[in-house]
């Protein structure tokens, strides 16, 4: 089994890529709202505070967590992503990494899912 990270620079892609997960077989992911540190140190001064409006140009990102059973699904999930988004080595794309899991607990096999 492999623990998926993705983290989604563009968040309009968001429901692009469940969608495309959706179709590979992966009905479920952990989504959170996230900023990485380059931004935050940025120290932009968002908008709401130069005009009054309330709207803040401030921006982040979405990390999507998601457990596979094979390789071969960690490849096709990161086929999807660039699909949509575009090649993951270009600027303000996204980043992809998977890693193997030696222990989960709370997600039944495959097999016992499909019952």
């Amino acid at each position: 089994m492999f623990m998926i990270m993705f983290i989604l620079d563009d968040i309009l892609f968001a429901d692009d890529i469940l969608k495309s997960w959706s179709e590979i077989g992966i009905t479920r992911a952990t989504i959170i709202e996230s900023r990485g540190s380059h931004r935050r140190l940025e120290k932009v001064i968002p908008m709401r505070y130069a005009f009054g409006t309330g709207v803040s140009e401030e921006t982040g990102n979405l990390t999507f967590f998601v457990t596979v059973e094979t390789n071969q699904m960690v490849k096709a999930c990161l086929d999807a992503v660039e699909k949509i988004v575009g090649n993951l080595d270009q600027p303000n794309t996204g980043i992809f990494s998977a890693w193997p899991l030696s222990l989960v607990k709370g997600i039944p096999p495959l097999e016992q899912k499909e019952r």
